[in-house]
């Protein structure tokens, strides 16, 4: 067996490289190694980051150079009743696995599922499904991008047959035409099952843009032209959607709201709106949400999603209306990537809270699982927005923090 150390020298040589150790040693050995050489060159102690509960080469899809593992605590928030009369991908209860270092934040979100248990449960919904990639071509002028719109408009069918070889599960739904100048953005949107499905999609776009090369003037620039929008708050996102768009909302009988709560209806509802809403556009927010991002952020760390996508996913709304039997309440939220299959999922922590949920995997029929997850999640984020909107209209947020030793 290949000693860490003797790798580590044969680094510091300049013999190996960083990323080559696994050519020379099993996974783990290798891990060993980056961490010996780091610890002597930062005098840095990695002990814990060494202490890892799976082997290293389940990681390989995921990581490069590898020295080890970020432990983040992991807690519970639940049980929550979801679509209590059914006709949601997720139904029944549901125990939501959030990674956090944010204190208070789980018990938080834990009173605003206990909330949405005594008024029956949540409802939520996908609305919209479908991932993108939008390249961007270069023409010689408007004219020519005119006829490149019109061609990609005569073409769609065969630009999916293109894009479709590439992927067993994949199917373009559509191709939407951008154009700025000699520039021409085109938009393809994909339904990728219970797979994220970032990687499908631009694999299968940069088979399509290859037909559109070959049979148009149109030049491809650049894969990904940014209006697609991955990983970047975009006001594109939060009108057209990507991933999943999902809504949960509920509503909660005004003796609830004064008795768990300790606040009225008309107190959320002012809160929400001079808040979420007003605070938000002067600020110049494409959120219009109170913390939304604590649940997407939570719950994307314990269940495997990537995690630079909760800028989408944060990309959400909270209305709060009083009506005649209490305070009905929604989080509608744009642009929420997620999956069950593939990338982070595998992991064997990740893994283990998908079983959580029991939505490992793929589900049946296709995509159903990736839909109740994204459903448990905007759940997760009403049950936070509840609890924090009612902590404002009861004055507890400061004292709850102290409580609680945060």
């Amino acid at each position: 067996m290949t000693d860490p150390m003797e790798l580590a020298e044969r680094v510091r040589e300049g013999e190996l490289r960083l990323h080559e150790l696994e050519e020379h040693a099993d996974p783990d050995t290798a891990t060993a190694a980056r961490r010996r050489l780091l610890e002597d060159e930062t005098d840095a102690g990695l002990e814990s980051i060494g202490e890892y509960g799976f082997p290293a080469e389940r990681a390989d899809p995921n990581v490069e150079n590898m020295i080890g593992a970020a432990q983040i605590p992991m807690g519970i928030a639940g049980p929550v009743e979801i679509n209590p009369t059914g006709g949601g991908a997720a139904a029944g209860e549901f125990h939501l696995p959030i990674a956090t270092t944010e204190g208070a934040l789980i018990a938080s979100i834990n009173r605003g599922c206990s909330t949405l248990n005594s008024a029956g449960g949540a409802t939520a919904r996908v609305t919209k499904s479908g991932m993108t990639r939008a390249p961007v071509f270069r023409v010689e002028d408007v004219a020519e991008a005119a006829a490149l719109v019109e061609w990609v408009r005569e073409n769609e069918g065969r630009l999916a047959e293109r894009a479709e070889t590439t992927t067993s599960h994949g199917e373009l739904l559509e191709v939407t035409p951008y154009v700025v100048g000699d520039s021409v953005f085109l938009r393809f949107r994909y339904d990728t099952k219970d797979a994220m499905g970032m990687n499908m999609a631009t694999i299968a776009t940069g088979e399509a843009c290859d037909l559109v090369e070959e049979e148009t003037s149109a030049s491809l620039v650049a894969l990904s032209g940014n209006l697609c929008t991955d990983k970047k708050p975009a006001a594109v996102n939060a009108v057209e959607g990507r991933g999943r768009s999902v809504t949960a909302d509920v509503t909660l009988p005004r003796e609830l709201v004064e008795e768990r709560l300790h606040t009225t209806p008309e107190a959320m509802a002012e809160i929400n709106t001079r808040k979420n809403h007003v605070g938000s556009a002067k600020a110049g927010s494409l959120g219009f949400n109170a913390h939304v991002a604590n649940a997407v952020a939570g719950m994307f760390l314990a269940t495997g999603q990537d995690a630079a996508q909760v800028v989408e996913g944060s990309n959400a709304i909270t209305t709060a209306e009083v009506r005649e039997e209490g305070l009905y309440v929604s989080v509608s939220i744009a642009s929420l990537e997620v999956g069950t299959v593939g990338g982070g999922t595998k992991l064997p922590t990740q893994s283990e809270a998908l079983d959580v949920l029991g939505l490992r995997g793929g589900g049946d029929p296709p995509g159903a699982n990736a839909d109740a997850l994204a459903e448990c999640i905007a759940v997760c984020a009403l049950a936070g927005e509840l609890s924090l909107l009612a902590a404002l209209g009861s004055r507890h947020l400061s004292s709850a923090h102290a409580d609680l030793g945060r």
